[in-house]
């Protein structure tokens, strides 16, 4: 099996160094537009690098996008079009018209496209959504969740990121449908630049909350930080009419407990990468087991339109100052 991974930033050495790993696949093959990165990438982890231009018509098994979101546009429109599984990393793209489209292509050509909502693997998060499917939770009440970044945001990040909505928080947008089984009607988001002016040039903001109601009446709570003091913070809460439930809640968790008998703070997570990585190891393993056919895709492209279109109605609501319903955003 060849998987080609196209990018060699964060999130491709991760698929690359994953992928290499699996003794399943046979060759991994590493682009990016700075072919040095990719030769030292390729390097590192024995495998193989080849010019940019070569990687939209090589043939393969499966096709990693892992370039920054508003470099995607033609070159994943084509990988798509091969019709072999592709791996893209969130989001897709920064609007819906741009989202659809790519979408439009996965289907014209039968192409399986595995969007890289990395939570839907992490062990916790998992485990509360499959006691909400079997009933264990009972009527759920409310869900909670916490997303916080460790460091600010550089002004380089933030000028192509889309902002906190569509760049953070549609990874809890994904969770709350994903975990309650319902889609989100309506949200009423605030937000506000605390500590960091940066975020204030580019219209964002270091900090935000979101109120959301499910279809089925579940009560969600979202709290964003880009930055946390203590280190990098997701975490999640449910509470239903049988049980009560947390995720991401450990001996890692960077939280200061001051009633001094709860076992946190220690080794605190430093970033996403160190948060998830067991989380991004199991997600990269299912692409493969995708790329087999052994598997349905377990994050498809509706994952992501959906996330975003929440994000947006969360603007919305932002410049309105009320509640908006998430199905009036077209």
């Amino acid at each position: 099996m060849r998987i080609v991974v196209v990018g060699a930033g964060r999130m491709g050495a991760i698929r690359v160094e994953d992928l290499a790993a699996d003794p399943r696949v046979d060759e991994v093959v590493i682009a990016n537009r700075s072919p040095q990165r990719a030769e030292s990438l390729a390097e590192r982890f024995g495998v193989r690098a080849v010019p940019w231009s070569e990687a939209p018509g090589l043939d393969a098994d499966g096709y990693v996008v892992a370039i920054a979101t508003d470099a995607h546009g033609d070159l994943l429109h084509t990988l798509l079009s091969h019709g072999r599984p592709v791996l893209c990393e969130k989001p897709i793209a920064l609007t819906l018209e741009e989202t659809q489209a790519a979408i439009d292509v996965a289907e014209a050509h039968g192409t399986a496209m595995q969007i890289g909502f990395q939570r839907r693997f992490d062990t916790g998060f998992r485990a509360v959504r499959d006691r909400v499917a079997d009933g264990s939770v009972g009527v759920v009440y409310s869900m909670s969740i916490l997303s916080a970044d460790h460091t600010p945001s550089t002004r380089e990040f933030l000028a192509g990121s889309g902002g906190i909505f569509r760049d953070l928080h549609v990874h809890d947008a994904d969770l709350i449908r994903w975990i309650t089984g319902s889609e989100v009607e309506t949200v009423y988001a605030t937000k506000a630049v605390r500590a960091h002016p940066q975020y204030a040039e580019f219209d964002d903001a270091d900090v935000t909350l979101i109120h959301a109601v499910t279809a089925s009446g579940a009560q969600v709570m979202v709290r964003g930080a880009r930055h946390n003091a203590v280190g990098h913070d997701v975490r999640l809460e449910m509470h239903g009419s049988e049980d009560s439930l947390a995720a991401g809640l450990n001996h890692r968790t960077p939280l200061r407990a001051l009633d001094g008998d709860l076992r946190v703070n220690e080794d605190p997570y430093t970033g996403f990468v160190d948060r998830f990585r067991d989380a991004f190891r199991s997600e990269t393993a299912s692409f493969v087991d995708l790329v087999l056919g052994e598997i349905d895709n377990p994050c498809p492209p509706d994952s992501a339109l959906e996330s975003l279109r929440i994000a947006i109605a969360c603007e919305r609501s932002v410049a309105s100052g009320g509640p908006v319903r998430v199905a009036d955003v077209r």
